[in-house]
């Protein structure tokens, strides 16, 4: 059963890693229009769009909502591993 906490912690910490990465190139000009930035955009703008459409941008610039994002992802985690933990032992 750790196994399964293993391979379910490796997937969290690869798509926390994606949204952190897809941040990062929104810095970068152009760097989203590449074919990597559009297959992470695929993977990752699915969870970060409803964020970004409860919270707007502050100053109509800095973007805040991958950070609650990153956090809710953390809490789903957490939660997640709290229940299997609660359903197996």
């Amino acid at each position: 059963m750790s196994a399964i906490f293993e391979v379910l912690g490796i997937l969290y910490r690869i798509y926390m890693y994606m949204i952190i990465i897809y941040i990062l190139l929104s810095w970068l000009p152009s760097a989203r229009e590449s074919s990597f930035g559009q297959l992470l955009g695929r993977l990752v703008e699915p969870y970060l769009a409803p964020f970004r459409r409860f919270i707007p941008p502050i100053g109509g610039v800095l973007d805040i909502s991958p950070i609650v994002a990153l956090f809710v992802l953390q809490l789903a985690f957490s939660g997640l591993l709290y229940l299997l933990q609660m359903l197996i032992y």
